[in-house]
C-alpha cells in the first residue's frame, strides 16, 4: 500500500478514510525541527501538511521518492512549488473547503467596523454607555472593491448581494468573470472608486505589501480596509499612516506578517501593531476565518478526494 505521512492535525476524516487503502503514517504531533528526519525515515509516496513547516527542496529530497503534497488549507505558500514542479511532485490544497467560512468572517468584520460593534461592546460591559461614539455607518450604497477573485472572494461577492452595494473586483490572473452583480475592473479603477476594499489573494513575490504606501495614495480618503488572505500582503506601517490621514477610517484583518504578532523579529513592525492595536477603529482575530466546525471537516474531505484522483483503481499512482 502506498505509504502516506500527515505531519499536521486534520479532521478524523482523512485518518478513517484512507484506513485499509493506504499506509498511514501519523506524525501530528512532531515538531517542525523533526520533519526532515521523519521524512527521511519513512520515504512517504505522499505527504499531508497543513501550516507546521516550510516544505522545501532539502525536505522533498530528504523523503526520497515523494509523489505528492496535500496542502489542508488554501494557498501553497509554505510549499517550495518550483522545486516541487523540478521533482515532479504533485501539489495541491483544499481551497475550496473554507471559502465560505471565510467569506462569513469577511462580513462580520466589515460589518464590526461600520458598526463600531466590538468598541461598544467593550464599553457596555465596562459600565460606559455612549451612544454618540458608538454612532455606526451602514454599508447600503457603498462600493465595495475585492482584490483577487478566487475560492474566497467570489464567496465574499456571493455574500454581499443583499446588502445593496456595488460589488467592483478585480485579479491579475482571471478574467470573464463579471455577471449581473460583481463588475470586473482593472486595479486603478478599484483603487479609486472603492468606499471597502478587501483582500483574498495568494502570498507571492508579486502580492508582498501589495497594499502598500503607493496604492493608499490611490485610494479615496475614508475607506475601510479588510485582510483575510496572507499577513504580509499588507505593509501594517503604511496602513498605520493612512489611518493617521483619515484615508483609512477602520482596518480588519485576520492575518498578520507574524503569527503570533509578539513573536515578529521586525521590532518596527512590531510596535506598529501594539499602537494599531490600541485604536478603536481596527478589529483583528487571530486567523480564524476559514477555520470553522464545517471547514476543518471540508478540508479532508477535499483532500482525500483529490488524492484519490491521483491513483488509478488498483492504487497505482
Amino acid at each position: 500500500m502506498p505509504k502516506i505521512l500527515l505531519i499536521d492535525d486534520f479532521h478524523e476524516y482523512l485518518h478513517q478514510s484512507m484506513q485499509g487503502k493506504f499506509e498511514v503514517i501519523d506524525c501530528r504531533d512532531c515538531t517542525p525541527s523533526e520533519v526532515g528526519s521523519l521524512l527521511n525515515l519513512y520515504q512517504p509516496e505522499g505527504l499531508f501538511v497543513r501550516s507546521k513547516v516550510f516544505i522545501d527542496k532539502e525536505l522533498m529530497v530528504a523523503s526520497g521518492g515523494l509523489k505528492w503534497i496535500g496542502r489542508g488549507g488554501a494557498g501553497m505558500d509554505n510549499i517550495d512549488e518550483v522545486s516541487a514542479k523540478e521533482m515532479g511532485i504533485v501539489c495541491f490544497n483544499a481551497g475550496e473547503a473554507n471559502s465560505d467560512a471565510v467569506g462569513e468572517h469577511t462580513i462580520v468584520m466589515l460589518l464590526g467596523l461600520l458598526t463600531r460593534l466590538p468598541k461598544a461592546n467593550s464599553e457596555v460591559k465596562a459600565g460606559i454607555w455612549d451612544r454618540e461614539g458608538n454612532r455606526g455607518t451602514e454599508l447600503k450604497g457603498k462600493t465595495v472593491g475585492i482584490v483577487g477573485y478566487g475560492n474566497t472572494g467570489s464567496a465574499v461577492a456571493e455574500k454581499l448581494r443583499g446588502f445593496g452595494v456595488e460589488i467592483l473586483a478585480y485579479d491579475k490572473y482571471k478574467t470573464g468573470f463579471g455577471n449581473q452583480w460583481v463588475s470586473e475592473v482593472s486595479e486603478a479603477e478599484l483603487l479609486s472608486k472603492s468606499d471597502v476594499i478587501s483582500l483574498h489573494i495568494p502570498l507571492t513575490t508579486e502580492t508582498r505589501n501589495w497594499i502598500n504606501k503607493n496604492r493608499l495614495e490611490q485610494c479615496k480618503m475614508g475607506i475601510y480596509l479588510l485582510n483575510l488572505s496572507r499577513g504580509m500582503t499588507v505593509d501594517l506601517m503604511a496602513v498605520e499612516e493612512a489611518i493617521e490621514s483619515s484615508r483609512i477610517l477602520g482596518f480588519a484583518a485576520d492575518v498578520l506578517p507574524v503569527e503570533p504578532p509578539w513573536k515578529d523579529l521586525d521590532e518596527n513592525r512590531k510596535k506598529t501593531f501594539e499602537r494599531l492595536m490600541d485604536l478603536n477603529h481596527t478589529i483583528f482575530s487571530p486567523h480564524v476565518g476559514g477555520w470553522t466546525v464545517e471547514s476543518y471537516c471540508k478540508i479532508s474531505v477535499i483532500l482525500f478526494d483529490k488524492m484519490l484522483k491521483l491513483y488509478d483503481i488498483d492504487g497505482n499512482f
